[in-house]
């Protein structure tokens, strides 16, 4: 199994608090390269509140994903990079492939593209765009998706849908990886969701809260839907984001709980036990982790994407970066 990292690129997400800048995250990337880390990933939100997390109010600053994994891309050797997921309604269909075909030759071939049909509603409104209903923006994602897939093919590609409109477009040049950057598509894995993975994405994406055995009931669906799609479910990549507190012990991982309730903006994480966080994150010493993690993979799981604490593209302590790539990894690389 891999293991990936959420990268930290919020001004909550440090461990001090302080403003997010590029050379923090830039930072943490490379030590995260350095660590054994297999890959990083950014979220796509202009800024980011924090109620849905069950936060205080305002607003948090972030960075644009795309323009960021091009730099990671030069400054980074081994690691892939990816974004954990780009939100469709945010950009034209042909500047996305332009923009992944470009990571994915600066990278030789580290792109993945991690797709959604997009959630938060104040962004959307702040920034001018319209907010469809779900079903609308749903249907976005499946022209944007259906026609990435020929725009990383050989082209030219005529597409005519509700939304998305080419005609004779083509993508040149083309990708370093044969067929173009993996396809992540993420959501909670309604069968609407399953259905367009099997139909055309690489692999199916959810974060941040699962148990082994939730995760693997979706799963199961989705290759029951790969089936009726005539798909070999066994092509079929998944991936699972989670919110992670490792420790040495049980006394260390219940001090570091301690610690990231602590951190935690707003007191939101007070009162919540060290049990009934670890319910459904990655969440204790480095030993039942990893037997979380082989549960996983038992359920066709084959990469665990971290963020550190209770928020998302997190980093409450620095210590855990060391303590995954020392301890954890080269066990989940065992799976």
């Amino acid at each position: 199994m891999r293991v990936g990292l959420a990268l930290p690129h919020y001004d909550f997400s440090f461990p001090d608090g302080k403003p997010l800048s590029w050379d923090r995250l830039l930072e943490v990337a490379l030590r995260a390269e350095s660590l054994g880390f297999d890959s990083v990933w950014i979220s796509d939100h202009f800024c980011l509140e924090l109620g849905r997390y069950g936060g205080p109010d305002g607003v948090h600053a972030s960075i644009e994903p795309f323009t960021a994994l091009a730099a990671l891309a030069a400054a980074t050797e081994r690691v892939r990079l990816g974004t954990l997921v780009a939100c469709a309604p945010f950009r034209h269909v042909g500047i996305l492939a332009k923009m992944a075909t470009t990571i994915d030759l600066a990278s030789r071939g580290r792109f993945d593209l991690g797709l959604g049909a997009g959630w938060y509603e104040g962004e959307f409104e702040a920034f001018g765009y319209p907010f469809p209903s779900v079903g609308e923006r749903f249907s976005q994602l499946e022209e944007q998706v259906e026609a990435l897939k020929g725009l990383f093919g050989e082209g030219p590609v005529t597409f005519d849908g509700s939304l998305v409109h080419l005609q004779g477009a083509f993508n040149r040049p083309r990708p370093a990886q044969a067929g173009g950057p993996p396809i992540w598509l993420g959501g909670k894995g309604g069968d609407r969701l399953l259905r367009l993975v099997a139909r055309h994405g690489h692999g199916w994406n959810s974060v941040w809260r699962w148990t082994p055995e939730a995760f693997g009931a979706r799963a199961s669906r989705l290759r029951e839907l790969c089936e009726e799609a005539e798909r070999d479910p066994s092509t079929v990549g998944l991936s699972v984001g989670l919110f992670s507190v490792l420790g040495e012990d049980a006394a260390d991982v219940a001090a570091r709980w301690e610690a990231a309730q602590r951190w935690t903006p707003g007191g939101a994480m007070d009162g919540v036990s060290v049990q009934d966080f670890a319910g459904d994150t990655l969440t204790g010493t480095v030993e039942s982790c990893v037997e979380r993690l082989s549960a996983f993979a038992s359920h066709g799981v084959e990469e665990v994407i971290l963020s550190f604490g209770p928020l998302p593209f997190a980093l409450f302590d620095d210590e855990q970066l060391e303590l995954a790539g020392e301890r954890l990894i080269p066990q989940a690389h065992a799976l």
